[in-house]
């Protein structure tokens, strides 16, 4: 597809020359590109997600450089553009998610230290130390340095290990992010960055994050994880998605969301009372963070992130929670949440495809393989029809099986 209008993106030079690996923020214009939203004459600042200069020039874009103003000028006019391109057109790759267990996300305060050993030797795939809701503002400093202890003297084994930071708008969040770059050690994978209400949120946290890997010699990444947990944040799912490189999973905050969004409920995940349906006398109730959690997917999966479902604040209703689970297993998320350690075997359960699932998807396979040989396109499995898409859908079935088998 050809651009149809002309855009013209201006990135901060010096004196003149072009910066390689910050040539342009890739992520932010592409974003604008989606949205329709192009402005002439846009600043754009430095990121270190770029295309080199010669795929550049090899897109045939148009360079000038005003020294006095320090800004190279790339004028994009009805040219071909595969950066752009691949973002809007239909035949794009979805990009694969982290090859990872997810299926349950543990939850403990860094302020209670008798739970970091419980936790290490849990069944949950990921282990989220908790610097934000659960620790009181009195007990921030010491709940970091308990994190940083934890980290490195505890055997977290094979488990993906992240801390939850403050939030961008408390006075907090600085200082989680300098002193777990600074004092804890390589065994740290996730920051996760809760309240993420833009694409900007997430740019913010990366400059401080890569500006503290590079000043410490970091040898490792460090990951993100966000939680979307208000109607901005649902609103910019999709940039926010987008937003880094470093981005690897994404949870619905069901609390958070609800009051930001004006919801009647004080309930956390699950199905509410008088969200329901009327028909013929009977009450049907359905789930009213099914499009939110949709949104989340979509996003998610576009831009190769795992989307996971949050809590489920009712520790006591096994059932309720399995339910939950279950609905966000069929829109496609990969795991949920435990705010209580008995909620880790009802996740672990459901995110787990079960041995009759997975030798149906081998069998479709298998019958695929021998259509294919036949030169069919489709045949039939226990008096379904199965194709192409079939196979794609038992793929990942398989796949997240084999994944899971593999620790």
């Amino acid at each position: 597809m050809l651009l149809s209008r002309s855009m013209t993106l201006q990135i901060p030079s010096r004196k003149g020359h072009i910066n390689e690996r910050t040539l342009l923020r890739l992520r932010e214009f592409r974003t604008s590109v989606i949205q329709s939203r192009y402005r002439r004459n846009t600043d754009v600042p430095f990121s270190e997600v770029a295309p080199h200069r010669s795929e550049i020039n090899a897109a045939s874009a148009q360079f000038t450089c005003d020294q006095a103003r320090n800004f190279l000028t790339i004028d994009v006019r009805k040219k071909k553009y595969p950066y752009l391109e691949s973002d809007v057109m239909s035949f794009r790759l979805q990009p694969a998610a982290p090859a990872r267990p997810n299926r349950c996300q543990l939850f403990g305060p860094a302020s209670n230290t008798k739970l970091f050993a419980k936790m290490a030797a849990s069944d949950a795939d990921v282990i989220n130390i908790d610097l934000e809701d659960s620790v009181a503002p009195s007990d921030k400093e010491i709940a970091r340095a308990n994190a940083i202890e934890a980290i490195n003297s505890i055997d977290w084994g094979k488990k993906t290990l992240s801390v939850r930071i403050n939030s961008l708008d408390t006075p907090y969040w600085y200082r989680d992010v300098v002193d777990l770059l600074e004092q804890a050690g390589e065994r740290l994978d996730q920051i996760m960055i809760p309240k993420v209400g833009c694409a900007e949120d997430i740019y913010a946290v990366d400059a401080l994050v890569t500006a503290i890997e590079a000043a410490k010699g970091r040898k490792k990444r460090i990951a993100f994880e966000v939680i979307i947990e208000s109607a901005a944040g649902i609103a910019h799912v999709e940039a926010i998605a987008a937003a880094s490189p470093r981005l690897e999973a994404m949870s619905l905050g069901a609390a958070d969301f609800a009051a930001s969004m004006g919801m009647q409920t004080t309930g956390i995940g699950g199905t509410q009372e008088n969200y329901y349906m009327l028909h013929e006398g009977q009450k049907h109730w359905s789930d009213p963070w099914h499009w939110a959690q949709a949104a989340i997917v979509a996003a998610c999966r576009t831009h190769g992130v795992l989307p996971v479902d949050g809590p489920f604040g009712d520790f006591s209703d096994d059932e309720g929670y399995i339910a939950q689970a279950k609905r966000s297993a069929t829109l496609g998320m990969v795991g949920k949440w435990a705010i209580h350690p008995k909620q880790i075997a009802l996740a672990n359960e459901v995110f787990t495809p079960s041995d009759e699932a997975v030798n149906e998807a081998r069998e479709i396979l298998a019958a695929m393989d021998k259509a294919k040989a036949n030169g069919e396109g489709a045949t039939v499995y226990k008096g379904r029809l199965v194709d192409i898409a079939s196979i794609k859908q038992a793929e990942v079935i398989v796949a997240q099986a084999e994944l899971i088998a593999a620790g």
